[in-house]
């Protein structure tokens, strides 16, 4: 077992405040979106392990290449490989990320093997698929945390629109309003990506200022669209369904569903990827084609999870992918010790409280990491969550 230390990612969006707080640290005034767990290759997680040559630091990939079926165990890697097949994350999101959609893992290998072959440069701007993997993720909040997710019904996002009384939007309400729910989505989410930059931007400058005027329902995208002045996106939000999580609550996020988050302290877990296809509120390439053929156009709930309780005291978020699962536990102060050893590697997070992880004491943003079969129990007094490989 090995405490991480791990890399917090300064992405523009972030909060400036959410993760020092947790971690009981003074803010820097810079912001701090996201605090990265593990050993994907961009910012891997570094430790210190006691070897017969002494400590030793190194990057947590470093550990897991010397011997993957130690580290990892056999059965994870005959499934994915020799590597880490999640991504832990602490999100802390204080303006709105990109409204974003992920292959599922038939559509990653297609495009990942076709801009190969291609010739299109790895870190080019406008390369799409930066890996052949699916990228499904799982966010639960830690704080009250928006966010959207899903297409809404085309008839309830035509009476969203319409009630701003914005002209240029009519044709979108008429579509909306005219079509089945699949061809309807397509074409207006296609019109608004496809109009004229210079038009949709006053659109949306119009759109803005009738949120801010109505407010209520309408106020998420006027939030939006300070954000983002005349992006399409903040049109394309309101296609979305706009979702509020209280702390323990999650959101699922499988291939082809659109989604955002605005604002919030989670928990998030996915799998190693780096494939995003956006579709508005970025200034980063947007690959219409591409994105239309991975949407998937469907009027969906948002599906909010809650965690299932086990009589180990083990609560887990239940989804239905096979590289990761993620749970809590509410440990009590004078319990009898918790026992976590698992068949999988693990990565274990403080979010509250003092808790010993073995002989490791951690606070709240602490985190360690677990071998595949090493022994190891929680006590003291605070929540720990667990992310592994699904059973």
């Amino acid at each position: 077992m090995d405490r991480l230390s791990n890399t917090v990612r300064p992405y523009a969006w972030g909060s400036t405040t959410a993760i020092p707080a947790l971690l009981g640290i003074a803010p820097t005034g810079e912001p701090q979106a996201e605090m990265w767990m593990g050993a994907h290759p961009g910012a891997p997680s570094r430790i210190t392990r006691t070897t017969a040559a002494g400590e030793t630091e190194l990057v947590l990939t470093e550990a897991i290449d010397a011997d993957p079926e130690g580290e990892l165990g056999g059965p994870t890697v005959a499934r994915f490989g020799p590597r880490l097949p999640f991504l832990l994350k602490l999100l802390a999101a204080g303006a709105p990320l990109s409204l974003q959609v992920h292959p599922n893992l038939d559509q990653a290998r297609e495009g990942y093997a076709d801009e190969e072959a291609r010739g299109v440069p790895i870190d080019a701007p406008h390369r799409t698929y930066k890996d052949a993997n699916h990228k499904p993720e799982l966010i639960c909040a830690l704080t009250p945390f928006d966010g959207l997710c899903g297409f809404r019904r085309p008839t309830e996002a035509a009476d969203a629109m319409e009630a701003l009384g914005v002209d240029s939007l009519k044709p979108y309400v008429d579509l909306l309003r005219a079509h089945p729910e699949e061809a309807a989505l397509r074409e207006v989410l296609t019109a608004i990506l496809g109009a004229n930059p210079a038009e949709m931007a006053e659109t949306v400058a119009e759109a803005a200022a009738a949120a801010e005027r109505l407010g209520g329902a309408h106020a998420p995208y006027a939030r939006i669209a300070h954000h983002f002045p005349g992006d399409p996106g903040v049109l394309a939000a309101m296609l979305l369904n706009y979702v509020q999580l209280q702390p323990g609550e999650a959101l699922f996020l499988g291939a082809g569903v659109p989604h955002a988050y605005l604002d919030g302290l989670g928990v998030e877990i996915m799998a190693n990827s780096d494939n995003v296809l956006r579709c508005g509120l970025t200034p980063k390439h947007i690959d219409v084609p591409e994105l239309l053929r991975i949407v998937r156009f469907e009027a969906t709930e948002p599906g909010v999870l809650r965690p299932e309780a086990a009589p180990s005291g083990e609560e887990l978020y239940e989804t239905p992918v096979d590289e990761f699962a993620l749970s809590r536990y509410t440990l009590a102060a004078g319990a009898a010790p918790t026992e976590l050893t698992a068949p999988t590697p693990q990565i274990l997070l403080c979010t509250t409280g003092t808790v010993t992880i073995g002989e490791l004491g951690l606070t709240p943003g602490e985190s360690v990491y677990v071998p595949a079969g090493e022994a190891v129990e929680a006590a003291g007094s605070g929540t720990v969550f667990r992310a592994t490989v699904a059973a």
